[in-house]
């Protein structure tokens, strides 16, 4: 468990810093963890003798070898400096969702990998083993969970995985009872079977005792059954693992259903419940509803409280879904929330424990309602995806997961004698209980590292959190408004919609023209410009990214957007799609407005040069067509 309670932070300290003002302080730190790592190679048994002697060292074949070396580490810098996204400075990337990473788990993965531990067996890395069973357990207290676990996976598609994973095992359970244990399921049908709550569920595995092995076998993992399980429901900001998760996991993907989403790009609650109404009307079971908090595109927190309440009334009516929460991406903004002792505040609490906790620079309404509702119901889903590589500011590759009882993980498990004894009285059993094999025990370092450095509360990560936050606030009102004049023409900017987290998305539209058409192919064209797609990153003063809206994905649901822009609906219908510039504003540093202020003028003169190259290029080529 992380130190709860900490002095006043200072967020500047953990970090190598925008031009490397922390980098003495890296170097230190890194040479005493590898002195530290050399010293105890030496005092290993010291006595025995040394298996590289110091005539080898001096001879020509070993010398030429240490030279080749060296030049293939050179060629490998080179490639890396020259190709790659400068994406830890502060004010000049406004892109995907990369960031500073903090020192602490650069630190700690720098040195645990000296070791090479690998955590699919306690044998192999009693030390990191340990670190992320430790970190599990942090991942379900943060996400509210009294009797939870968690792990690292390798990223949030393998988390979605076991996610799904979970329910599919969990909801054949009670069809596998009916054969093993039929007096634990005696009078009920296979609708009413279907449709049990988890936590009964649960129980009744409880009580199977040594059945449980059996009931297993004859669960969907046998591959039996897996089509009466239902429609697995997701919103239409869905992230594309799902598909691959139902493909994989054997659900199938005719069996996953968008939900549509509302103008705030969040799953429209209402559409939710005349689907499954509908389905449950034919006797189509649900298997589960996924809940998005932070989506990839948009930083849209779906209302996880409302779909909690939509399942409490469903219930009474003899319909019950599993519930899974992506979190991938926001999943840290929990922290946010928590007080020292990791209660939930109270909301109307919360802003005079972010002033004394210092969270944010300015006494501003950046948290919404219904934001705040929705991360206060994470604690009644069953399982959560969270990715200390994102919000946590781990180095890849750093995924995760929580589950709400850590029983459930015995629905899942599978062991093999080789690698770890079944009823071993060891800390953490992690390979029989998840999807992975061999992993990196120098992941878990690094997040173990960064949850005792931030603790997990709004002492500390919820200050890294409420940073990101105000900074994406600054750059969504700096956005909204701005206008450039290129030549005869006006270039405005929109933002999308004011962020529910730190995604802060914008189209660029020329004045008078309201062909979408149009505005798609200048954002696409700017994002060209302001990427790695044209030019050298490393020269760019200003770099985004992109994404397309399309109607397969998102139905209507960007249209609200598009005709305030003056683009009919009409034209909406021709092209299906609309191109937004989108940035997922991680930097911890343009909270303070002097920083951000700093930077303003430089990203306009970078935006207009851009906008200028475009059109430049634009008649250019329409001269050369006339011709």
């Amino acid at each position: 468990m992380t130190d709860s309670k900490i002095n006043d932070l200072n967020l500047d300290a953990l970090f190598i810093g925008d031009k490397a003002e922390n980098g003495d302080l890296y170097k230190e730190l890194l040479n005493k963890l590898v002195d530290e790592h050399l010293g105890w190679r030496k005092n290993y048994i010291p006595q025995d003798k040394n298996m590289i002697s110091p005539e080898e060292q001096q001879s020509p074949e070993f010398q030429d070898t240490v030279n080749r070396m060296r030049k293939v580490l050179d060629d490998v810098s080179n490639r890396i400096r020259t190709e790659s996204v400068p994406w830890h400075s502060a004010g000049r990337y406004w892109g995907h969702m990369n960031s500073e990473t903090l020192m602490p788990a650069l630190l700690a993965y720098d040195y645990a990998m000296l070791w090479n531990g690998n955590n699919v067996a306690y044998e192999s890395s009693p030390a990191t083993s340990q670190m992320e069973e430790e970190v599990g357990h942090d991942f379900a207290t943060m996400m509210g969970y009294k009797n939870g676990w968690g792990h690292i996976v390798a990223d949030g598609s393998l988390a979605n995985l076991e996610g799904l994973w979970y329910a599919r095992n969990i909801k054949s359970l009670p069809l596998a009872m009916k054969e093993v244990t039929p007096e634990l399921v005696q009078g009920k049908s296979d609708w009413e079977l279907l449709n049990m709550p988890t936590d009964e569920i649960m129980k009744l595995v409880e009580q199977s005792g040594e059945k449980l092995d059996e009931l297993k076998a004859k669960s969907a993992r046998s591959g039996k059954n897996l089509q009466k399980l239902g429609k697995w429901l997701v919103p239409q900001t869905k992230h594309y693992s799902w598909m691959k998760a139902a493909d994989i996991i054997g659900i199938g993907l005719d069996q996953v259903v968008p939900v549509p989403i509302d103008e705030h790009y969040r799953m429209d609650i209402d559409e939710l419940e005349k689907i499954i109404r509908s389905l449950t009307s034919d006797h189509t079971p649900i298997l589960g509803v996924v809940g998005v908090a932070g989506s990839t595109e948009e930083g849209a927190v779906d209302q996880i409280d409302k779909i909690v309440e939509l399942r409490h009334k469903l219930q009474k009516e003899g319909i019950y879904f599993y519930l899974h929460v992506d979190a991938a991406y926001g999943g840290y903004f929990r922290t946010i929330f928590l007080d020292e002792d990791n209660n939930f505040v109270p909301f109307d609490q919360l802003k005079p424990l972010h002033a004394e906790n210092h969270v944010f620079t300015e006494s501003k309404d950046y948290i919404k309602q219904d934001v705040y509702n929705a991360y206060k119901a994470f604690s009644e889903a069953e399982s959560i995806t969270i990715d200390p590589h994102k919000m946590g500011y781990v180095p890849y590759a750093a995924g995760g997961i929580a589950i709400k009882d850590v029983a459930m993980r015995d629905t899942i498990s599978y062991f093999a004698t080789y690698v770890f004894e079944k009823g071993a009285d060891i800390p953490a059993l992690l390979g029989a209980y998840i999807l992975e094999g061999s992993k990196a025990g120098a992941t878990a370092a690094a997040v173990w590292a960064a949850h005792h450095t931030l603790p997990l509360n709004v002492t500390g990560y919820g200050k890294l959190e409420g940073a990101s936050l105000e900074g994406a606030h600054r750059y969504y009102d700096f956005l909204d408004k701005l206008s450039f004049k290129i030549n005869d023409k006006t270039i405005e900017v929109h933002p999308l919609v004011d962020p529910d987290f730190n995604m802060v998305d914008y189209v660029l539209k020329e004045k008078g023209n309201d062909s979408l058409a149009d505005m798609n192919k200048l954002n696409h064209q700017f994002y060209e410009q302001a990427s790695y797609v044209k030019g050298t990153l490393y020269s760019k003063e200003y770099i985004v990214s992109h994404t397309d809206f399309a109607s397969p994905d998102y139905g209507d649901s960007p249209l609200p957007f598009v005709e305030s822009l003056g683009i009919s609906e009409a034209d909406w219908n021709s092209v299906g799609k609309v191109t937004v510039i989108r940035a997922s504003v991680m930097t911890p540093y343009m909270n303070r407005q002097e920083n951000f202020d700093y930077f303003v003028p430089k990203i306009k003169v970078a935006m207009k040069e851009d906008l200028q190259n475009i059109f430049v290029a634009e008649t250019t080529k329409q001269l050369s067509s006339a011709k």
